[in-house]
Protein backbone atom coordinates (compact mmCIF):
# COMPACT_ATOMS: atom_id res chain seq x y z
CA UNK A 1 0.00 0.00 0.00
CA UNK A 2 1.84 3.19 -1.29
CA UNK A 3 -0.97 5.41 -0.63
CA UNK A 4 -4.34 5.97 1.59
CA UNK A 5 -7.07 8.53 1.96
CA UNK A 6 -8.19 7.99 5.48
CA UNK A 7 -11.30 9.73 7.93
CA UNK A 8 -10.08 10.97 11.26
CA UNK A 9 -13.68 11.32 13.12
CA UNK A 10 -14.28 14.23 15.61
CA UNK A 11 -16.64 13.53 19.10
CA UNK A 12 -18.56 15.14 21.44
CA UNK A 13 -18.51 14.31 25.79
CA UNK A 14 -22.00 13.28 26.61
CA UNK A 15 -20.97 15.04 30.14
CA UNK A 16 -17.70 15.03 31.49
CA UNK A 17 -16.68 15.05 35.71
CA UNK A 18 -13.42 16.15 36.75
CA UNK A 19 -13.35 14.04 40.15
CA UNK A 20 -9.74 14.90 41.16
CA UNK A 21 -6.76 15.91 40.87
CA UNK A 22 -3.91 13.22 40.65
CA UNK A 23 -0.42 12.96 42.23
CA UNK A 24 1.17 12.93 38.74
CA UNK A 25 -0.86 16.19 37.70
CA UNK A 26 -2.73 14.85 36.05
CA UNK A 27 -7.00 13.98 36.67
CA UNK A 28 -9.73 11.37 37.44
CA UNK A 29 -12.34 12.24 35.15
CA UNK A 30 -15.01 10.08 33.60
CA UNK A 31 -16.87 11.01 30.65
CA UNK A 32 -18.77 9.55 27.58
CA UNK A 33 -17.56 9.71 24.17
CA UNK A 34 -19.81 10.24 20.97
CA UNK A 35 -18.25 9.74 17.85
CA UNK A 36 -19.27 11.64 15.26
CA UNK A 37 -20.06 11.69 11.47
CA UNK A 38 -17.55 14.90 10.71
CA UNK A 39 -14.04 14.14 9.93
CA UNK A 40 -10.49 15.73 8.96
CA UNK A 41 -9.24 13.70 5.89
CA UNK A 42 -5.53 12.72 5.90
CA UNK A 43 -3.47 11.34 3.09
CA UNK A 44 -0.35 9.56 3.35
CA UNK A 45 1.36 8.82 0.44
CA UNK A 46 4.87 6.87 0.56
CA UNK A 47 8.22 9.67 -0.75
CA UNK A 48 12.13 9.66 -0.43
CA UNK A 49 11.34 11.91 1.86
CA UNK A 50 8.83 13.71 4.84
CA UNK A 51 6.47 16.32 3.69
CA UNK A 52 3.52 17.68 5.75
CA UNK A 53 0.53 19.75 3.89
CA UNK A 54 -2.44 20.93 4.80
CA UNK A 55 -5.07 23.58 4.27
CA UNK A 56 -5.53 24.97 7.59
CA UNK A 57 -3.44 28.13 8.20
CA UNK A 58 -3.60 27.28 12.21
CA UNK A 59 -2.25 24.19 11.71
CA UNK A 60 0.33 25.13 9.46
CA UNK A 61 1.71 27.19 12.18
CA UNK A 62 2.57 24.20 14.42
CA UNK A 63 5.67 23.01 13.88
CA UNK A 64 5.29 20.09 15.96
CA UNK A 65 1.69 19.16 15.34
CA UNK A 66 0.18 15.80 16.74
CA UNK A 67 0.58 13.90 13.40
CA UNK A 68 4.17 14.84 13.24
CA UNK A 69 4.86 14.05 16.98
CA UNK A 70 2.96 10.57 16.50
CA UNK A 71 5.45 9.50 13.24
CA UNK A 72 8.44 10.97 15.83
CA UNK A 73 6.98 8.40 18.41
CA UNK A 74 6.56 5.75 16.04
CA UNK A 75 9.68 5.74 14.78
CA UNK A 76 11.60 6.13 17.94
CA UNK A 77 9.88 2.90 19.07
CA UNK A 78 10.25 0.94 15.70
CA UNK A 79 13.81 2.13 14.66
CA UNK A 80 11.96 2.76 11.37
CA UNK A 81 11.59 5.48 9.09
CA UNK A 82 8.56 6.97 8.04
CA UNK A 83 9.34 8.91 4.51
CA UNK A 84 5.32 10.04 3.55
CA UNK A 85 3.81 12.95 1.79
CA UNK A 86 0.83 13.60 3.76
CA UNK A 87 -1.68 15.93 3.48
CA UNK A 88 -4.50 17.06 5.93
CA UNK A 89 -8.10 18.18 5.15
CA UNK A 90 -8.31 20.34 7.92
CA UNK A 91 -12.77 20.60 8.57
CA UNK A 92 -12.63 20.01 12.43
CA UNK A 93 -12.19 23.27 14.34
CA UNK A 94 -9.01 23.12 16.36
CA UNK A 95 -8.85 23.74 19.75
CA UNK A 96 -12.84 23.21 19.80
CA UNK A 97 -13.29 20.13 22.32
CA UNK A 98 -13.67 17.71 19.49
CA UNK A 99 -10.56 15.73 19.54
CA UNK A 100 -9.35 16.66 16.19
CA UNK A 101 -5.51 16.69 17.21
CA UNK A 102 -6.11 13.47 18.89
CA UNK A 103 -7.89 11.69 16.43
CA UNK A 104 -5.28 12.57 13.49
CA UNK A 105 -2.60 11.24 16.13
CA UNK A 106 -4.67 7.93 16.74
CA UNK A 107 -5.50 7.86 12.80
CA UNK A 108 -1.75 8.36 12.06
CA UNK A 109 -0.62 5.41 14.19
CA UNK A 110 -3.09 3.14 12.97
CA UNK A 111 -2.42 4.17 9.24
CA UNK A 112 1.53 3.22 9.56
CA UNK A 113 1.17 0.34 11.12
CA UNK A 114 -0.95 -0.96 8.54
CA UNK A 115 1.16 0.83 5.54
CA UNK A 116 4.53 -0.24 6.68
CA UNK A 117 3.16 -3.72 7.95
CA UNK A 118 4.59 -3.13 11.61
CA UNK A 119 1.80 -5.49 13.01
CA UNK A 120 1.74 -3.64 16.72
CA UNK A 121 -1.04 -4.39 18.56
CA UNK A 122 -4.31 -2.62 19.70
CA UNK A 123 -2.37 -2.61 23.29
CA UNK A 124 0.65 -1.82 22.13
CA UNK A 125 -0.79 1.52 19.80
CA UNK A 126 -2.67 2.39 22.98
CA UNK A 127 0.20 2.79 25.04
CA UNK A 128 1.81 4.76 22.59
CA UNK A 129 -1.41 6.67 22.03
CA UNK A 130 -1.44 7.60 25.37
CA UNK A 131 1.68 9.06 25.68
CA UNK A 132 0.41 11.52 23.01
CA UNK A 133 -2.27 12.32 24.66
CA UNK A 134 -4.95 11.46 27.43
CA UNK A 135 -7.68 11.04 24.59
CA UNK A 136 -5.75 9.77 21.57
CA UNK A 137 -6.48 5.97 22.78
CA UNK A 138 -10.17 6.40 22.35
CA UNK A 139 -9.74 7.13 19.06
CA UNK A 140 -8.32 3.90 18.22
CA UNK A 141 -11.46 2.22 18.34
CA UNK A 142 -14.00 5.49 18.06
CA UNK A 143 -17.27 3.45 18.91
CA UNK A 144 -19.52 5.03 22.33
CA UNK A 145 -17.70 4.58 24.93
CA UNK A 146 -17.55 4.74 29.10
CA UNK A 147 -14.08 6.41 29.63
CA UNK A 148 -12.41 7.11 33.37
CA UNK A 149 -8.97 7.92 34.77
CA UNK A 150 -7.65 10.27 32.49
CA UNK A 151 -9.69 9.41 29.79
CA UNK A 152 -7.76 6.02 28.58
CA UNK A 153 -9.48 3.26 30.27
CA UNK A 154 -12.54 3.23 28.10
CA UNK A 155 -15.55 0.39 27.67
CA UNK A 156 -17.58 0.42 25.20
CA UNK A 157 -21.41 1.45 25.09
CA UNK A 158 -24.28 -0.16 23.30
CA UNK A 159 -25.40 3.30 22.46
CA UNK A 160 -27.87 5.00 19.90
CA UNK A 161 -28.72 8.47 19.65
CA UNK A 162 -31.77 8.40 17.03
CA UNK A 163 -31.46 12.25 16.90
CA UNK A 164 -29.67 14.92 14.94
CA UNK A 165 -27.08 16.74 16.85
CA UNK A 166 -25.82 20.31 15.87
CA UNK A 167 -22.54 21.31 16.59
CA UNK A 168 -21.72 25.00 16.70
CA UNK A 169 -17.98 26.15 17.00
CA UNK A 170 -17.78 30.08 17.49
CA UNK A 171 -13.93 29.95 16.63
CA UNK A 172 -12.64 30.82 20.02
CA UNK A 173 -9.68 28.43 20.72
CA UNK A 174 -9.74 27.09 24.49
CA UNK A 175 -6.20 25.95 25.92
CA UNK A 176 -6.88 22.64 27.83
CA UNK A 177 -3.91 23.51 30.29
CA UNK A 178 -5.31 26.63 31.19
CA UNK A 179 -8.66 24.91 31.43
CA UNK A 180 -7.77 22.09 33.67
CA UNK A 181 -5.75 24.32 35.98
CA UNK A 182 -8.50 26.25 36.75
CA UNK A 183 -11.09 23.71 37.04
CA UNK A 184 -12.32 22.50 40.94
CA UNK A 185 -12.63 18.49 40.93
CA UNK A 186 -16.04 17.20 42.71
CA UNK A 187 -17.28 13.84 42.79
CA UNK A 188 -20.13 14.17 40.90
CA UNK A 189 -24.34 13.28 42.24
CA UNK A 190 -24.60 10.69 39.79
CA UNK A 191 -22.04 9.22 37.70
CA UNK A 192 -22.10 8.92 34.22
CA UNK A 193 -22.29 4.88 34.24
CA UNK A 194 -25.32 5.04 36.37
CA UNK A 195 -26.77 7.70 33.85
CA UNK A 196 -26.26 5.84 31.03
CA UNK A 197 -27.81 2.42 32.51
CA UNK A 198 -31.19 4.39 33.57
CA UNK A 199 -31.74 7.39 31.68
CA UNK A 200 -30.15 7.62 28.61
CA UNK A 201 -33.11 9.03 26.79
CA UNK A 202 -34.89 10.94 29.48
CA UNK A 203 -33.85 14.04 28.71
CA UNK A 204 -35.21 16.06 31.61
CA UNK A 205 -32.77 13.93 33.48
CA UNK A 206 -29.97 14.47 31.13
CA UNK A 207 -30.11 18.11 32.07
CA UNK A 208 -30.58 17.83 35.49
CA UNK A 209 -27.39 15.28 35.90
CA UNK A 210 -25.16 15.24 32.83
CA UNK A 211 -23.08 18.18 33.22
CA UNK A 212 -19.46 19.32 31.39
CA UNK A 213 -17.46 20.73 34.91
CA UNK A 214 -15.34 22.56 32.50
CA UNK A 215 -18.71 25.26 31.55
CA UNK A 216 -18.62 27.02 34.29
CA UNK A 217 -15.01 28.24 33.83
CA UNK A 218 -14.97 28.84 30.15
CA UNK A 219 -18.40 30.50 30.39
CA UNK A 220 -17.05 33.06 32.89
CA UNK A 221 -14.20 33.71 30.64
CA UNK A 222 -16.25 33.49 27.57
CA UNK A 223 -19.45 34.45 27.70
CA UNK A 224 -20.90 34.16 23.96
CA UNK A 225 -20.43 30.06 24.62
CA UNK A 226 -22.99 30.68 27.46
CA UNK A 227 -25.15 32.41 24.90
CA UNK A 228 -24.64 29.67 22.51
CA UNK A 229 -25.82 27.21 24.95
CA UNK A 230 -29.06 29.32 25.54
CA UNK A 231 -29.71 30.21 22.36
CA UNK A 232 -29.82 25.78 20.83
CA UNK A 233 -32.52 25.35 23.62
CA UNK A 234 -34.53 28.31 22.20
CA UNK A 235 -34.17 27.19 18.84
CA UNK A 236 -35.65 23.61 20.38
CA UNK A 237 -33.13 21.20 21.31
CA UNK A 238 -33.75 18.99 23.89
CA UNK A 239 -29.77 18.76 25.19
CA UNK A 240 -27.47 21.17 24.95
CA UNK A 241 -23.72 20.92 26.18
CA UNK A 242 -20.55 22.09 25.75
CA UNK A 243 -17.73 19.34 24.48
CA UNK A 244 -15.02 18.63 26.34
CA UNK A 245 -12.66 22.16 27.42
CA UNK A 246 -14.86 24.01 24.28
CA UNK A 247 -15.28 26.23 22.81
CA UNK A 248 -17.98 23.73 20.93
CA UNK A 249 -21.36 23.73 22.10
CA UNK A 250 -23.76 20.73 20.93
CA UNK A 251 -27.52 20.34 21.02
CA UNK A 252 -29.30 17.56 20.43
CA UNK A 253 -33.11 18.04 18.91
CA UNK A 254 -36.09 15.34 18.55
CA UNK A 255 -37.12 17.66 15.79
CA UNK A 256 -34.93 17.39 12.22
CA UNK A 257 -36.64 20.28 10.31
CA UNK A 258 -36.11 22.33 14.03
CA UNK A 259 -32.15 21.36 13.68
CA UNK A 260 -31.97 22.16 10.02
CA UNK A 261 -33.76 25.69 11.34
CA UNK A 262 -31.21 26.38 13.83
CA UNK A 263 -28.36 25.24 11.81
CA UNK A 264 -29.59 28.21 9.47
CA UNK A 265 -29.50 30.30 11.79
CA UNK A 266 -26.12 29.53 13.90
CA UNK A 267 -23.86 29.20 9.96
CA UNK A 268 -24.50 33.12 9.44
CA UNK A 269 -21.65 33.57 11.82
CA UNK A 270 -20.10 30.39 13.35
CA UNK A 271 -19.12 26.81 12.01
CA UNK A 272 -21.85 24.62 12.08
CA UNK A 273 -22.13 20.66 11.52
CA UNK A 274 -25.58 18.94 11.64
CA UNK A 275 -24.61 15.11 12.67
CA UNK A 276 -27.74 13.64 11.55
CA UNK A 277 -28.45 10.06 11.96
CA UNK A 278 -30.75 9.93 9.48
CA UNK A 279 -26.84 10.13 7.17
CA UNK A 280 -25.73 6.64 5.89
CA UNK A 281 -22.97 5.59 8.16
CA UNK A 282 -24.24 7.24 11.03
CA UNK A 283 -23.24 6.43 14.74
CA UNK A 284 -24.56 3.33 16.78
Amino acid sequence: MDKITVNSPAKINLGLNVIKKRDDGYHDLETIFIPLLLSDKITFSKSNEFTFQTDSDLLNKLNDNLIIKAIRLLEDFTGGKFLLDIFVEKIIPIGGGLGGGSSNASTTLKTINKMFELALSYQVLSRLALELGSDVPYFLNPVPSYAESRGEILNSLNIEIPYPILIVNPGIKIDTAWAFKMIKPATPVKNLRQIYQESLNDFDKLKSYVKNDFEEVVFNEFPLLKQIKEELYKQGAEFALMSGTGSTVYGIFFNLQKAYFAEEYFKQNYFTYLNNPFTKGSIT
